[in-house]
């Protein structure tokens, strides 16, 4: 990883490994794209740079992308360092959220972020938690993405993640 993660933030999850994390209330600044959520952290990157270059953010990693309805509306976000991080200026483009904690079951991927290796994973998720009725799935899926463009594809590290809690 280039940059260092957002405060409190758990390590990526190892490669082809599923487990359950935690992750702190954090902020971020947000662009919505409508249409193809294949192409949405493309589209997404120039307004999400200019928003953290105007305000003199540095860049953390990971880039979030929630597929809120998939195919249709992604949220792609460049996450600040910390969650009390206020920036001077909102372009109409972009919005500022705050994200709650949660719990997610993660799995960690190494190798080029196409769409086919978010879909393969996100199943992979689904069957484990077929196999774990003592979780329900709270929020649609996300993916986090760990490095810049200039990685090499097969070096690339991302999880697919869906957020749960525990039934009791």
């Amino acid at each position: 990883m280039s940059a260092s993660l957002p405060q409190g933030f758990p390590q990526p999850t190892e490669v082809n490994v599923i487990e359950i994390k935690q992750y702190p209330q954090y902020r971020g600044v947000t662009y919505t794209h409508t249409g193809d959520s294949r192409m949405a952290t493309r589209v997404a990157f120039d307004p999400l740079y200019q928003h953290i270059s105007t305000n003199e953010i540095a860049m953390t990693t990971p880039v979030e992308a929630r597929y809120v309805r998939e195919g249709e509306q992604t949220e792609v976000s460049f996450l600040y360092s910390t969650p009390n991080m206020t920036p001077q200026k909102i372009d109409s483009q972009v919005m500022v959220r705050d994200t709650l904690p949660m719990t997610v079951v993660s799995i960690g991927v190494q190798g080029a972020y196409s769409w086919e290796s978010y879909e393969q994973n996100l199943q992979k998720l689904k069957d484990w938690l077929a196999q774990h009725p003592e979780y329900e799935v709270v929020s649609s899926p996300r993916r986090l993405l760990y490095n810049s463009p200039m990685t090499p594809e097969d070096l690339k590290r991302s999880e697919v993640q869906i957020a749960i809690e525990r039934i009791d």
